[in-house]
C-alpha cells in the first residue's frame, strides 16, 4: 500500500442528486423506519449508477495512480472505464468485525456517495477478502448510523488516503509484515490478503528487477574508471527511480528495500 492524495470530488457525487440517493437520509421518512428496525438498508437500495459513475471510477484510477488502493497490483483502462470496483472503505449496507460474524445489517448507508468514503479495487482484494469486513478496534464504539461521529471509531484496517501505510507495513524483501508487531498493519495484511501467493509472486519478480539493478550498480562501483559499467549503473539508477515512483507496480516494496539497501 501507498499514501494516497485525495484528488477533487466527482461532480455527479456533488449536485443533481435527491437527498436519499446521495445517503442524506436524515429528513427521509425511511430512516425513521430504519431507526425504529422497521427497516435494513439493502444493496439495491443504492445506485451503483452514481457511486460507481464512469467518472469517479476515472477519478479514483487517475488519483490511484492506475493501481488497487490496497495491493497495489495496475488496474486496466479500458477506454474510458477502469477495470476493478468502487470500494466502500466502510461497508454501505452492513459489516463484520471478522470472517466468522454474521453480517450486520446496519451498514454505513450514509457514507455511501461520500467521496472520501469512496476507493478503487481490484476484484480479487475486494470480492475474495475485504468484502463487507470492516474491524474495529474497540467494536462497542462503532458508529450505527448518520446521527453518531465516526470519528469515534478506531477503524484496524488503515486507510491509505488518510493514514502513511509506510509507518505501519515493512518488507522482507518481497513479503509485507506488520512493523513493530502493530495490530494495524496485522489486520490488513491478512484479512486483505495481501501476502497471498500470487501477488507475492508477483512482488517476487518486481523485486528480482530490483535485486539485479543494485547488483550493477555494486559492480559498477568496483570498476569507476570503466566506462560501460558506468553507464550500465546510470541506466540502473534510473530504472530504480522509476521503480519507486508512486504510479509503479509494488513501489511501496520497492522503497522500502531501497531504505535496507541504503543503510
Amino acid at each position: 500500500m501507498i499514501k494516497i492524495e485525495r484528488a477533487n470530488e466527482p461532480e455527479i457525487l456533488k449536485i443533481g442528486l435527491t437527498p436519499k440517493s446521495k445517503g442524506e437520509i436524515a429528513l427521509d421518512a425511511l430512516c425513521v423506519d430504519y431507526e425504529q428496525g422497521k427497516r435494513k438498508f439493502k444493496d439495491k437500495d443504492f445506485k451503483r449508477s452514481i457511486y460507481a459513475h464512469i467518472s469517479v471510477k476515472k477519478a479514483l484510477f487517475n488519483m490511484q495512480h492506475g493501481k488497487c488502493c490496497f495491493c497495489e497490483c495496475k488496474t486496466k483502462a479500458v477506454g474510458f472505464l477502469a477495470s476493478g470496483d468502487v470500494e466502500h472503505f466502510r461497508p454501505k449496507a452492513g459489516y463484520q468485525q471478522t470472517t466468522a460474524d454474521i453480517l450486520s445489517e446496519s451498514g454505513y448507508y450514509w457514507l455511501t456517495y461520500q467521496w472520501d468514503n469512496l476507493l478503487l479495487s481490484c476484484e480479487e482484494c475486494n470480492r475474495l477478502f475485504k468484502k463487507n469486513l470492516f474491524p474495529l478496534l474497540d467494536n462497542t464504539r462503532r458508529t450505527k448510523n448518520h446521527l453518531n461521529n465516526i470519528n469515534d471509531e478506531t477503524p484496524l484496517f488503515i486507510n491509505p488516503t488518510q493514514e502513511n501505510p509506510e509507518q505501519y507495513i515493512g518488507f522482507n524483501e518481497y513479503v509485507p509484515y506488520a512493523i513493530d508487531d502493530n495490530i494495524y498493519g496485522k489486520t490488513t495484511l491478512n484479512l486483505l490478503g495481501l501476502k497471498r501467493s500470487n501477488l507475492e509472486n508477483e512482488r517476487k519478480a518486481v523485486f528480482e528487477q530490483l535485486k539485479t539493478q543494485l547488483t550493477i550498480i555494486k559492480k559498477a562501483a568496483k570498476n569507476p574508471d570503466n566506462q560501460d559499467w558506468q553507464e550500465l549503473a546510470n541506466e540502473a539508477k534510473q530504472l530504480i527511480q522509476e521503480m519507486a515512483l508512486p504510479q509503479a507496480k509494488y513501489s511501496a516494496m520497492i522503497k522500502a528495500n531501497l531504505k535496507h539497501y541504503s543503510r
